[in-house]
């Protein structure tokens, strides 16, 4: 949200942006921030269920009786009860709420929290947000099938719903490449990326098996980079010890902590090929996740997951192929479909660029201030 909801709103004429969130040893200093127009503010720390989650309350609370802002924007479901008393105290201000994803839905089905827990949060996060719902100003969706799995938005009047999907935002400084990524010649190695949440559910088990595979079939070998945070310890130590097996072909970067988004960035970069092995989930197969965005907007290859709005966009653009990773992959024969399949042949393309993302937030921020 720094990348994206901030850099555009910086751009407006005498806007002042601040972004609270988890602290990141890659944010800027306050003089830079300063020179830029926003400020950056680390109001949360610890895991999502330690006592530490409780002071985020309240140095949030701090800064908004500090900042005294004109419109808040909230991102996390959490901040929302703070937010509305913060309102009601004062009935001129406002708030957009910004969906990034169907929480109860997720926290449900996704078996991250256990028994009790699960129903607790699931039913009370449904519960705020429908609250919240109808005292916001606006409320931005990042995925257009949430208008129609949550209930609480069939009574919101047009104009009010906005739907701004994650694309990607080039960096401060970034340049993006003129032409897609060619796979290697076959004797030198054939790199993959696992980016983004490490999770069963997202397919890191099947990322691994399908490297494993192409290992083999490849001749210069495959090597598999799995980059990104790991909300569930059990699975960590497992992925750790499977890291300490094959240290020749597979890596892990982050695991316990979140990784900078540029380090990201320069993986993309440096890879041939970007796994979406996404498993069958009701809250995942409606949904354009943002890795998809970030690899076309580099003109990375792509291997996913059956899936009809991925394939949509991969179709569309030649961008990629379907496998079913629960079927056990054929290195061989996946081999000889890469090496016959013409990549990105119009070159990389601009609609997953969140530059008309930007222009939508914009206007709805004009309707406002």
């Amino acid at each position: 949200m720094r990348g994206k909801f901030a850099e555009t709103l910086r751009s407006r004429p005498n806007t002042e942006v601040h972004v609270a969130g988890r602290g990141s040893s890659a944010g800027q200093t306050g003089a830079d921030n300063q020179a830029k127009g926003v400020y950056q503010h680390a109001i949360f720390s610890g895991s999502r269920l330690s006592l530490a989650r409780l002071g985020a309350q309240l140095n949030y609370w701090r800064l908004l009786r500090r900042v005294r802002p004109g419109v808040v924007i909230v991102h996390a479901p959490e901040l929302l009860p703070l937010t509305m008393l913060w309102q009601w105290l004062s009935p001129g201000r406002r708030f957009i709420y910004d969906i990034r994803e169907n929480y109860a839905l997720n926290v449900s089905t996704q078996h991250v929290y256990q028994g009790i827990t699960r129903r607790w949060l699931a039913a009370g996060m449904r519960w705020v947000e429908s609250l919240a719902a109808g005292r916001a100003a606006g409320i931005i969706l990042a995925e257009a099938s949430y208008a129609e799995e949550l209930p609480f938005l069939a009574a919101q009047p047009n104009g009010r719903v906005v739907v701004l999907e994650n694309k990607y935002q080039p960096g401060p400084g970034e340049l993006l490449p003129a032409k897609p990524k060619e796979l290697p010649y076959p004797e030198l190695p054939l790199k993959l990326l696992f980016s983004g949440t490490i999770s069963e559910l997202n397919g890191v088990w099947e990322a691994i098996a399908l490297t494993q595979q192409l290992h083999y079939a490849w001749p210069g070998g495959a090597q598999l980079t799995i980059m990104g945070f790991c909300q569930q310890p059990a699975l960590l130590r497992q992925l750790e010890e499977k890291v300490a097996q094959h240290p020749s072909w597979l890596s892990l970067s982050g695991g316990a902590v979140p990784v900078p988004h540029a380090a990201i960035v320069a993986a993309i970069q440096q890879s041939h090929l970007g796994l979406l092995p996404y498993r069958p989930h009701t809250s995942t197969e409606r949904c354009r996740p943002t890795k998809l965005f970030e690899y076309l907007a580099h003109g990375l290859p792509v291997i996913a997951s059956p899936n009809p709005l991925w394939q949509a966009l991969l179709q569309k653009n030649g961008a990629g192929l379907e496998l079913d990773f629960a079927k056990p992959a054929e290195g061989p024969a996946l081999v000889a479909r890469l090496r016959s399949s013409n990549f990105y042949p119009l070159g990389i393309p601009t609609e997953v660029l969140w530059a008309e993302e930007g222009k939508k937030l914009c206007l709805l921020l004009d309707s406002l201030v």
